[in-house]
C-alpha cells in the first residue's frame, strides 16, 4: 500500500524544473514531510547509466523507439527501487520528469505512434502514476537562451532545432488538456519566486490539508 504522494514536474528544456523541484522539497521538509527528490532518466545506479546513454552523443544516436525502450528500462528500475519503497514508508516523492516526458519527447517529437507509447507504458507501469503533475510552460526561444547561458553540457535534446522544442511545448500542453485533474500548468517564464508560489498553490489545491503548513514556506 502506498501511503506517500508522488508529484512529477514536467516541461521542456530550460523550463526551470530542477531548481523548482529543490524548492518544493525544501518546503515540504520544512512542513514536516519526509520528501525524496529524484529525476528521470535516473534515480538509481542502473537508470543513471541509461541516462548517460540517452543524453550523450549525436542527435541521431538513437531512434525514437529505441529511446522509448531505454527510458522505460530506466523508469521501471527507478519505480521499483526508489519511488515505490519511498511511498510505501509514507514519504512524498518529487521527480524531475516522468512518463509524460516519454509521450512528449518520443511520441510527439520523435514520431513514435502514441498508441505504441501507451502500450509500452501500460506494460511496464501497470497503472502506476503520479498523484499530481506540475507542468512548467515556457516559450521555447526563451528556454533555449536559458540553456545556452547555464554553463552545463549540452545534451542530445538541448541540441535539437527550435522546431523540436516548439513541438515539445505543444505536446505538453496537449497532454495537460487531456489530464486536467492531474496536471497543473504554470507560467515558467515568470520570476523564480512567482513560479515557486504558483507551484505551492498547485500542491495545496491538490492536497488542501497542506494549505496552512505550506503557506508559511512561500
Amino acid at each position: 500500500m502506498e501511503l506517500g504522494k508522488f508529484i512529477t514536474l514536467e516541461g521542456g528544456e530550460g523550463a526551470g524544473k530542477t531548481t523548482q523541484a529543490k524548492f518544493l522539497v525544501e518546503a515540504l521538509n520544512a512542513a514536516g514531510i519526509e520528501t525524496v527528490l529524484t529525476r528521470e532518466p535516473g534515480g538509481t545506479f542502473g537508470a543513471e547509466a541509461i541516462r548517460k546513454l540517452v543524453l550523450d552523443g549525436t542527435k541521431d544516436r538513437w531512434s525514437g523507439m529505441t529511446e522509448l525502450l531505454l527510458m522505460y528500462a530506466a523508469r521501471f528500475d527507478h519505480v521499483e527501487k526508489v519511488i515505490r519503497p519511498a511511498l510505501s514508508r509514507g514519504a512524498w516523492v518529487i521527480s524531475d520528469r516522468f512518463a509524460d516526458s516519454s509521450v512528449a519527447y518520443q511520441g510527439y517529437a520523435r514520431g513514435v505512434d502514441l498508441d505504441r507509447v501507451k502500450g509500452v507504458h501500460d506494460a511496464v507501469m501497470g497503472g502506476f502514476g503520479p498523484d499530481l503533475t506540475i507542468l512548467f510552460d515556457i516559450d521555447p526561444v526563451i528556454a533555449m537562451k536559458r540553456v545556452e547561458t547555464r554553463g552545463e553540457d549540452i545534451s542530445r535534446f538541448d541540441a535539437e532545432s527550435i522546431d523540436f522544442h516548439k513541438t515539445l511545448r505543444s505536446a505538453f500542453l496537449d497532454i495537460a488538456k487531456e489530464n486536467p485533474d492531474r496536471i497543473f500548468t504554470l507560467d515558467a517564464g515568470e520570476k523564480r519566486q512567482g513560479v515557486h508560489m504558483r507551484m505551492i498553490y498547485a500542491v495545496t489545491q491538490k492536497f488542501p490539508e497542506l494549505a496552512g503548513r505550506l503557506s508559511q514556506q512561500t
